[in-house]
């Protein structure tokens, strides 16, 4: 803010304020001290309104408003470029500025002061987690609790309290991982994020050509059975085509290609948008576009690796059953 706006700031705050307080002195000084029965000689409604002076207690309010206002704008920003006087916020903890360089009180420096105590106080056992391999990690009752809370606080909103996930968004308890489940590809995914394309192929194939993918993935990727009328002739021709436009990114049998995130189309939970056969069709025709977001910058590499130990422990029990 420039000098000449941080001036207009000052001068407008404090000369409302003032103003009112002179107000209400004046109109003060000309009151009775007494009660009467008089009125001012205004009627409405049939109600007149007595000439008594403004209750002592309800002008004392008044001046603690001042008070109040005058003392708030000491000790906190409010008068244009004024940092405040507010003590603890010449810095983030000793010897650290904040980051913007600037001293005194806003809500961007009380995060920052929040952070640091609780850094202070929680950065050693995150420092003991990511120090361990995400496999013992994922063990250990405490990081379990620690990383359910960053779970709920940062991913449920998308997968849900649960992590069963929804519509777009995948299922983090079953053991179909699209751009794989071993530990270091969870942490991986939720470090950077991932952004997963699938391209819209209903302008290159046409609709007979969308039909007959569908019906080859429903009936030889999938197993299920076919909707009455799809026939065999559609089917073969459906896999021809997925032989020639699929097989690069799905892989020859369908189960996918972790690397490009690809799901498995061998398995129904793999489609997060629905596996039913006009679903299908809707995503080969129109594609489909997902993206996770990166989590590094907001977490710091400690809570990422708790976290992706607790996603990991989500699927461990469909895993071990499997075995």
């Amino acid at each position: 803010m420039t000098t000449f706006w941080s001036l207009y700031v000052t001068v407008l705050t404090l000369g409302t304020i003032f103003a009112l307080a002179w107000l209400l002195f004046a109109t003060r000084r000309g009151q009775r001290s007494e009660a009467t029965d008089e009125t001012v000689g205004h009627s409405f409604d049939g109600i007149e309104e007595y000439d008594n002076p403004l209750p002592k207690w309800w002008f004392m309010l008044f001046v603690a408003t001042f008070i109040f206002a005058l003392g708030y704008l000491v000790l906190y920003p409010g008068l244009g470029n004024w940092k405040g006087l507010l003590p603890g916020y010449q810095e983030v903890s000793d010897g650290k500025p904040f980051a913007n360089g600037q001293p005194g009180w806003t809500g961007v420096h009380q995060w920052e002061k929040e952070m640091a105590k609780a850094d202070e106080k929680y950065g050693p056992i995150f420092a003991k987690f990511a120090a361990m391999p995400i496999e013992d990690v994922a063990k250990d009752p405490l990081a379990l609790k620690m990383g359910g809370r960053l779970f709920a606080s940062n991913c449920s909103v998308c997968h849900g309290s649960d992590a069963k996930g929804a519509y777009g968004f995948p299922n983090l308890t079953d053991q179909d991982w699209r751009w794989g489940g071993a530990t270091a590809d969870i942490e991986t995914t939720i470090k950077g994020g991932r952004h997963a394309a699938m391209p819209a192929w209903g302008e290159v194939l046409g609709d007979q050509g969308v039909h007959d993918v569908a019906a080859f993935v429903t009936s030889k990727l999938d197993g299920r059975k076919l909707p009455e009328g799809v026939t065999d002739e559609q089917v073969a021709n459906g896999g021809k085509i997925f032989a020639t436009t699929c097989v690069a990114c799905h892989g020859p049998e369908g189960k996918g290609t972790a690397a490009m995130g690809a799901p498995n189309l061998t398995h129904p939970a793999a489609f997060i948008y629905g596996s039913s056969f006009s679903q299908l069709q809707q995503t080969i025709r129109y594609g489909r576009q997902g993206q996770m977001p990166a989590q590094l910058e907001r977490l710091g590499g400690d809570q990422v690796h708790l976290l992706a130990a607790y996603v990991y422990s989500l699927s461990q029990g469909d895993a071990q059953k499997s075995e």
